[in-house]
């Protein structure tokens, strides 16, 4: 039986948040060079960006370049960067009713992507289903490092008083301002770690890693990882009794 079968259709998580890792270990075991993996890989987006969307997720945020992977071969770096220039489908998010936006450092990305970026983030703007959101050139630390100089300088100027500070007032301040924090972080690809992905924001998230590779994480695999979302109990810090 299929877990599309079993999941609970009311209780789809609102905002999914996905590590996709496993793309150069794809291609390896195929004897291939890692860029083959990385288009693989681009293709899997594409496919459970759509399922996301007709589930009815509201927020699909996809880990897609993070600030250390600069220090990848620049020979690599260039090809994530052509394909990720081929693979915006403005045609796909259009026609699924998709909003498309982007957290991360922008400025340090190539001209010509920020201009394809920007493009893309203007076009489905007016859209009014699922926030599809890629991480690129991001990171927690250089995130929250920024929000937390933004916060400085406001305090410097007088404009607010550190009494002011909660942890709402830093939540305005981060990349993701515009979206509630992630129900379930997916990881692919077997390692059991945050990566420097959406700390402050995952801080009760329910976290499900998987050991399939990201290109072969398809449809069922998305389904699972929901089913298994909605086999917890999230409490948030307290009893079950008051949740129940």
């Amino acid at each position: 039986m299929s877990y599309i079968e079993q999941i609970d259709k009311t209780r789809i998580p609102q905002h999914v948040a996905i590590i996709m890792d496993g793309n150069g270990r794809w291609a390896k075991q195929r004897g291939e060079e890692r860029t083959y993996g990385h288009r693989a890989g681009a293709e899997t987006v594409q496919n459970i960006t759509e399922e996301a969307a007709r589930l009815g997720i509201k927020y699909l945020t996809l880990y897609t370049f993070s600030t250390e992977n600069w220090n990848r071969p620049q020979d690599e770096i260039a090809a994530l960067m052509n394909l990720l220039l081929e693979s915006i489908e403005e045609e796909t998010l259009m026609k699924n009713n998709i909003r498309f936006n982007v957290i991360g450092d922008f400025k340090k990305l190539p001209v010509e992507v920020q201009k394809s970026l920007a493009s893309c983030i203007e076009r489905t703007s007016k859209n009014s289903g699922m926030y599809m959101v890629l991480a690129l050139s991001y990171s927690s630390r250089w995130e929250i490092t920024e929000a937390v100089r933004q916060i400085a300088t406001q305090v410097k100027t007088g404009e607010i008083s550190p009494e002011q500070i909660t942890d709402e007032y830093i939540s305005s301040h981060l990349n993701t301002n515009f979206m509630p924090d992630p129900d379930l972080l997916i990881r692919t690809g077997g390692e059991i770690r945050l990566s420097n992905y959406l700390l402050w924001q995952c801080a009760y998230s329910e976290l499900y890693f998987c050991d399939t590779f990201w290109p072969d994480f398809n449809k069922e695999e998305l389904y699972k990882a929901i089913w298994e979302y909605q086999q917890r109990e999230r409490r948030f810090g307290k009893t079950s009794e008051q949740i129940s």
